[in-house]
């Protein structure tokens, strides 16, 4: 039996940071899902650093159209439903003065926005243009990582 998810106009239509959710809902909501999936597998609290990987069209497009920007506010937990838009900015300075993150705001870990995002430019993977890996580090040196595509509309697929 095939499942189809019922999804209204009002789910294709969103209003969002940035001038394209693909690039900016789509991968907020990814690294609310890492989060998540770190959290489910008792990993979170072992997280020492994170890495971002943008591939593709974000790694193309990622600065320009705020992907970048996306996946720090998700990372720090913040909804991108409710976020005021008014602070963008003190929240990435924010990030970038400290050299750290507040993982859904709760544990800061290390993180150099130039070194800790990395725009693939050359790189795709196969199943969609817009593809991102996050990549934590544990206190152990192990990593745990997850792909995710922003498949369009802020919809997004593992």
């Amino acid at each position: 039996m095939t499942q189809q998810e019922q999804i209204s106009v009002f789910d294709m239509f969103k209003i969002g940071v940035g001038p394209s959710s693909s690039h900016t809902l789509g991968p907020w909501k990814a690294a609310h899902l890492f989060l998540e999936s770190l959290n489910s597998r008792a990993l979170f609290d072992s997280v020492s650093k994170i890495k971002i990987l943008l591939f593709g069209s974000l790694a193309k497009t990622g600065k320009g159209h705020g992907t970048d920007i996306a996946v720090q506010l998700g990372l720090n937990g913040y909804d991108p439903v409710t976020f005021d838009v008014n602070s963008i900015t003190s929240v990435i300075e924010a990030i970038n003065v400290a050299k750290k993150i507040n993982l859904d705001g709760k544990k800061a870990v290390v993180f150099h926005l130039e070194n800790d995002i990395d725009f693939l430019f050359s790189e795709s993977l196969p199943f969609h243009p817009n593809a991102l890996t996050f990549v934590a580090t544990l206190d152990t040196g192990k990593t745990f990582s997850e792909t995710f595509y922003s498949v369009g509309g802020g919809f997004v697929v593992k």
